[in-house]
């Protein structure tokens, strides 16, 4: 049986997820979910989004992967593959793979469930969300919204199908 392993993703219209290191959009509501998701687990991400983000984040516990052996944050776990960091969560009831997009093309094989916002947006950008294959994952939520700002997005949940 696998880990209760989770991708959280939010994703443009045309696969962006990032430009130069940052979030293209501003988008609270998402933000809030990401906090409410999250708290009290393992976060797994990618060197340059934790240096993206500067910090580590609140009442979580940050596992971040690299390939530099000398690498060290005080407060992180340390992971040199993304096989390495899920095992780091051994005990989460559900550890989250928050980014960037090589660590998620990585874990696509690896998580059970696909937490993602899509934002009715087409945006310039210079990291997309990887392709998978749809036909592996069963939607088990879907929710529209649209922001203060006016901007449409989703929640979707995904769960892989066991075929």
């Amino acid at each position: 049986m696998k880990q209760n392993l989770s991708l959280i993703v939010a994703v443009a219209k045309n696969g962006v997820i990032g430009k130069d290191n940052t979030l293209p959009w501003h988008l609270p509501e998402d933000l809030k979910r990401f906090r409410a998701l999250t708290t009290g687990h393992h976060i797994i991400m990618g060197r340059k989004t934790y240096e993206s983000l500067g910090r580590l984040l609140p009442g979580r516990t940050t596992v971040i992967v690299t390939r530099n052996k000398d690498y060290k944050i005080a407060g992180a776990l340390i992971a040199h593959t993304v096989i390495e960091a899920a095992a780091l969560c051994k005990g989460d009831a559900e550890a989250f793979i928050i980014g960037g997009a090589e660590l998620y093309k990585d874990a696509l094989k690896l998580v059970n469930k696909l937490y993602i916002t899509q934002i009715d947006i087409k945006i310039d950008g210079d990291a997309f969300f990887p392709e998978f294959n749809n036909a592996e994952w069963q939607e088990t939520l879907h929710e529209e919204h649209t922001s203060a700002q006016g901007l449409k997005f989703s929640y979707l949940t995904l769960e892989q199908t066991h075929l």
